[in-house]
């Protein structure tokens, strides 16, 4: 078999600063992992500056925040801002679902305003699962060991 391998996505998941929830996280490195990502699970209630500082020294291909506090539209915005104007991590792919708001069914008016504040994908709570799942399907291929096509022939 061949020594090259596909990279696998690396992943950072964090809850957003006023979140303490930790099972949202636990299933989203669980989910992740299950896709082939590598992840680092920051837990909850991690601040801004924290989250930062661990996307510079991990370099994620994916930054997932989680909330179901309800305050994700506020600190979520915030947290994008600050990392959009750091020049190294204003490419960075950062995406944040759950329950932005505390308004249930209205709080998909929060999206809009995420993605325009840097958000790459904003998943509200309701049919946000299928939508994240869709978003992981459409990034590079898991890490495996990959056949050379002699090998495959064979």
């Amino acid at each position: 078999m061949s020594n090259v391998m596909r990279q696998r996505k690396k992943f950072i998941v964090s809850s957003v600063s006023s979140d303490a929830h930790m099972w949202n996280l636990v299933f989203l490195q669980l989910l992740l992992e299950e896709h082939g990502g590598e992840v680092r699970n920051l837990g909850a209630c991690v601040p801004d500056e924290v989250i930062i500082e661990e996307c510079r020294a991990e370099k994620p291909d994916v930054l997932v925040l989680s909330t179901v506090n309800g305050h994700g539209h506020l600190d979520g915005l915030r947290l994008i801002r600050k990392i959009r104007k750091e020049p190294d991590l204003r490419e960075l792919r950062v995406v944040i679902g759950g329950k932005l708001g505390v308004r249930g069914a209205e709080n998909v008016r929060f999206i809009e305003e995420l993605a325009a504040g840097g958000f790459d994908a904003v998943f509200e709570s309701e049919g946000g699962l299928q939508d994240f799942q869709e978003f992981l399907a459409a990034l590079s291929p898991v890490s495996r060991p990959a056949l050379s096509t002699v090998e495959a022939a064979a």
